[in-house]
């Protein structure tokens, strides 16, 4: 991608995330989520205030003095209310009071199925994949889920999964191409981004699409939500995961 067209969809994906968030709910991400964490931050800038975010480290409500490259730097403690250990966090999404988290997935199939383990045959796997970690316990556990990916082709969006790693109460998808969302349980398009067309996102997901009036232009990022995402990530912390 050009350094442009990694910008303009960077800034896409993440205020898109962080209009999904609302006032007042516990909000956690995984690890290496540079987008969800700068979306999170945007949020609370902008129209969630009184969110609390559970930071993958354990902290909570950290107020960094710059955003940080790294989901889990230091910087992320700095003026915390308080430190969770790995036992605490569980614990309260056990307990169901986990309201939206943000992950990813190496591949997603059409009924919301996520796969973090290997593709290709068990026996002899072509990748073998980090794993779902705590995910394939909290994805289920929480609220609702959100998934990011920054590519999106037809070995991402596959018809079935090779292995479902994680599922569960998964509401979104955004990639650089577009928005789906979970339309009783199975993914279907809500919004294109002005960077792709129905076409180009048909060609690069393996399973069907349903096509309608419905599927919209993804609402493009307004002038106030671009001067606050400059002022709460200068140094481009959101553009790391597209090898920026």
């Amino acid at each position: 991608m050009k350094k442009k067209n990694i910008e303009e969809i960077a800034n896409q994906m993440v205020i898109c995330l962080s209009r999904e968030i609302r006032d007042n709910e516990k909000v956690f991400h995984g690890v290496n989520s540079q987008i969800p964490m700068v979306a999170i931050f945007l949020a609370k800038k902008m129209h969630a205030p009184n969110l609390v975010l559970i930071e993958v480290a354990g902290s909570i409500n950290p107020e960094p003095r710059f955003m940080p490259k790294s989901t889990n730097g230091p910087e992320l403690c700095h003026g915390s209310a308080s430190l969770f250990s790995n036992a605490d966090t569980y614990d309260l999404f056990a307990r169901g009071g986990v309201d939206l988290i943000f992950l990813s997935g190496a591949q997603i199939d059409k009924k919301c199925n996520v796969n973090m383990s290997y593709i290709g045959d068990p026996n002899k796997p072509k990748v073998r994949l980090p794993g779902g970690g705590g995910g394939s316990v909290i994805m289920s556990q929480a609220k609702r889920t959100i998934i990011w990916k920054t590519k999106h082709d037809k070995r991402d969006f596959v018809d079935n999964v090779d292995f479902v790693t994680q599922t569960g109460n998964l509401q979104k998808v955004v990639t650089p191409r577009a928005v789906f969302k979970n339309d009783e349980g199975n993914l279907e398009l809500e919004s294109i981004h002005s960077c792709s067309s129905k076409e180009e996102v048909m060609e690069q997901t393996s399973f069907k699409l349903e096509i309608n009036d419905k599927i919209c232009k993804t609402i493009p990022p307004t002038d106030e939500e671009i001067k606050i995402l400059e002022e709460i990530d200068p140094n481009g912390t959101r553009f790391i995961e597209f090898g920026e």
